[in-house]
């Protein structure tokens, strides 16, 4: 059982170094079309323009990397049957996710960035994986989603404190996250400005990118 909490919460940056479908298809061309080449390529594309904040260390848990529609279906998504929706309206091209972790390890940073077929399509992917959560406390953020809240987890029995934020900027879709995780009654805030920093730069690097 999970009961969600919401509080409203409230330093930054650095760098890292699919295919398409149209939305009528036969099952077996879906499965086509989400197989993806992105995790055969050495090197993403997107790589490069992922931000991470200064000071925090590799997760060792969590290889930074590129990926295709399929690993994200089957290892990251809350709802596969709706993200393969999703991801082949958007004629999903490719994926990175990076994670990074807080000097202390108590907070635990992720950036996934999307690319798809269009600007259009780039902002109906990034409202559709926004809605799949509430996000009733926003922050101010230019050119971005943002939502900070204080959750509990019922399988841990913990409250995990979150920020978070999500940007479409030409075909590409970026969803940046920081979460801390405590004991019930431990006091957290959603780092807010770490997210809103983050943010920004990661505006800039895809603005630059498209210009």
């Amino acid at each position: 059982m999970a009961v969600t909490a919401v509080l409203l919460g409230v330093t930054a940056c650095g760098s890292e170094d699919g295919a398409s479908a149209s939305a009528v298809q036969t099952p077996a061309a879906k499965h086509s079309a989400l197989s993806g080449s992105a995790g055969k390529t050495a090197k993403s594309t997107l790589a490069a323009l992922a931000a991470l904040p200064r000071g925090y260390v590799a997760d060792a848990r969590n290889a930074p990397g590129p990926f295709t529609a399929t690993a994200y279906l089957s290892t990251w998504s809350a709802d596969p049957a709706l993200d393969r929706a999703l991801l082949l309206n958007a004629s999903f091209v490719e994926g990175y996710r990076a994670s990074r972790l807080s000097p202390d390890k108590k907070k635990r940073y992720t950036v996934q960035l999307f690319k798809t077929g269009s600007a259009a399509k780039a902002k109906a992917l990034q409202q559709g994986l926004w809605n799949q959560d509430v996000h009733d406390h926003p922050f101010t953020i230019p050119n971005a989603l943002s939502d900070a809240r204080i959750e509990y987890d019922g399988s841990t029995d913990q409250s995990i404190a979150i920020a978070e934020a999500s940007l479409a900027v030409g075909a590409v879709v970026v969803e940046l996250t920081v979460r801390e995780s405590g004991a019930l009654g431990t006091s957290l805030t959603p780092d807010t400005a770490l997210i809103t920093a983050l943010a920004k730069e990661q505006h800039t690097r895809l603005t630059a990118t498209t210009s």
